[in-house]
């Protein structure tokens, strides 16, 4: 999260931060990019979404254009559900490689404008632009300088919010979209704008919070920014007074360009082209899953000392259980061993349609000292390294288990290596 450090009131107002968020980021960029590569058709001008392999059952909305979002199309429903209210959809399915290297250009284009860049997920940043007046003058002037430069050479549109700190430029910038630069540079600018709007649209207010406020009677930000912090301290602990700070603007983290999410845990999941109702090859899709969980672990620099299962049927119900490794550890077939064992225990006797594997309660692998009396963990740990290089450098496929030749499983089941937030404000 943003890492709130909120001391005495205090807003440090004298500092300058922009937010800037990717509009419809995934749908925004494979449209740049085909019209960059000669199409004439603008995957924003037409009901257009980004989704999944229906034939593989990953159909999924992931992002929607604008036109699709007057159909009533929404984030995260099925691309079947998704066709019925639009017969005419354009489905394009996802390119995570395009992704990250739009990202990677945006973050370049930022750094001109400060040094200090944030990043905050695949379609977020932040920059703290104090002290950069003199180079690029005006905040307000320089943000729309910003804006326009991203759209007319890298081809995609952003919002940018102005403000004194990092919650309030992100704030601004869900304001309205799309392609636009909203401020909010005093308290009044903030009383104005944000007060008036759904509490359930501050940030850090979520699902679970927002109907608890609802029964203390506060159903607006300024509400809650006015609400008694002893009533809000009984009814939701120390939450309650939190999210009044942020109510009233409250939040003084810095923009720290090295800053990233606290890991604290690495999962992989998949939803099975086919009803899995043979043990054998539920176990080949369970292995694949803990090659990219290991894989993931190992770049992160992490050991694991818990690891979870979950199974899911056709209808949608599911079974899930954990356990403790006996020590910390980043190997695959350690992870597998432990992960089999809890899928036999869960195993259900209806077809399977999903799974997935998470391990936890993570530690750094440098404060783990490999014993010199076991030779055979330091064998199966330089395996893992061995394999983790060739995938990097030839791919997912270039060296597989025997188990999955000729078995139609990928031997590596798994999404982006890079481990950024999910996107946040999709359109």
């Amino acid at each position: 999260m943003f890492g709130y450090k909120i001391e005495n009131g205090v807003t440090g107002m004298e500092k300058t931060i922009m937010h800037i968020d990717v509009n419809s980021a995934y749908l925004s960029w494979e449209a740049a990019y085909r019209l960059q590569h000669g199409e004439s058709l603008d995957l924003r001008e037409i009901p257009s979404v980004i989704g999944g392999d229906e034939a593989s059952r990953h159909g999924i909305v992931l992002a929607k254009s604008i036109p699709a979002k007057k159909y009533g199309i929404q984030t995260g429903e099925t691309l079947f559900s998704a066709r019925q209210k639009c017969p005419g959809l354009v489905v394009v399915p996802v390119n995570y490689p395009l992704y990250m290297m739009c990202h990677h250009a945006l973050i370049n284009l930022l750094k001109e404008f400060s040094p200090l860049v944030q990043v905050y997920s695949i379609d977020e940043a932040f920059l703290d632009y104090t002290g950069m007046e003199a180079v690029w003058g005006d905040p307000v002037e320089a943000a729309h300088r910003l804006k326009d430069r991203i759209k007319n050479e890298l081809g995609f549109t952003v919002n940018v919010g102005v403000s004194y700190n990092k919650l309030l430029a992100k704030m601004a910038s869900e304001l309205e979209k799309p392609d636009k630069v909203h401020t909010i540079l005093s308290r009044e600018e903030m009383v104005r704008k944000l007060w008036p709007l759904p509490v359930r649209e501050l940030f850090m207010v979520g699902r679970a919070t927002a109907p608890r406020l609802y029964r203390l009677n506060i159903f607006t930000i300024g509400q809650l920014a006015r609400a008694d912090p002893e009533l809000l301290r009984l009814h939701l602990k120390s939450w309650g007074p939190f999210i009044r700070d942020l109510a009233n603007g409250i939040e003084n983290s810095p923009v720290s360009p090295d800053a990233r999410p606290p890991i604290k845990g690495i999962g992989n999941s998949t939803t099975i082209p086919f009803d899995v109702d043979d043990f054998e090859d539920a176990r080949k899709v369970l292995l694949s899953l803990c090659e990219m969980v290991g894989m993931r672990l190992r770049q992160a620099g992490f050991c694991a000392r818990l690891v979870s299962v979950y199974l899911r049927q056709a209808d949608l119900t599911g079974q899930s259980h954990q356990r403790k490794f006996a020590a910390a550890t980043d190997q695959t077939m350690k992870i597998f061993e432990y992960a089999l064992q809890l899928m036999k225990e869960i195993w259900p006797e209806r077809p399977l349609r999903g799974m997935g594997v998470r391990v936890g309660e993570l530690v750094p692998n440098d404060r783990l000292q490999l014993s010199f009396l076991d030779p055979y963990n330091g064998k199966k740990k330089r395996l893992d390294e061995t394999l983790d290089s060739l995938r990097m450098r030839f791919g997912p496929n270039a060296v597989m288990r025997s188990c999955f030749v000729q078995s139609g499983l990928a031997p590596v089941t798994g999404g982006v290596i890079e481990n950024f937030q999910m996107m946040s404000s999709i359109l």
